[in-house]
């Protein structure tokens, strides 16, 4: 009895770490409601890991606000930014891994929930 309940348990537990896949890095800048998502690719289109998501946010009157952000891909080359302000000067995020760099550019009075595939190079 005690060889086939260890099976059991056992067999759920790589059961459920099968199906649970890890969660996507998130970072929550609490500054308001906007967000941007990121999947970052290779030139070959395979995702990549440990890719560096950086923006400087510049927001209230006359920009005087600043927050630095960064986030890191996941396995999946996959990361997000939440609560990133509605009213803020246009936003430009530098993606890079090792010597390989990207840029792009959110204007969040026009797309405040914002998706993005961006190729290193």
């Amino acid at each position: 009895m005690l060889i086939l309940t260890l099976a059991l348990t056992v067999a759920l537990g790589q059961q459920s770490a099968e199906t649970s896949k890890p969660e996507v890095p998130i970072l929550k800048a609490n500054l308001g409601s906007c967000s941007a998502e990121f999947s970052v690719e290779d030139t070959d289109g395979s995702p990549v890991y440990a890719a560096a998501i950086h923006v400087r946010v510049r927001y209230g009157l006359w920009g005087i606000k600043r927050a630095d952000l960064e986030v890191g891909t996941d396995s999946d080359g996959k990361a997000r930014i939440e609560g990133l302000p509605e009213k803020a000067k246009p936003l430009v995020y530098d993606i890079q891994k090792a010597d390989k760099k990207a840029v792009v550019e959110q204007h969040v009075a026009e797309n405040c929930q914002a998706s993005y595939t961006v190729s290193l190079e």
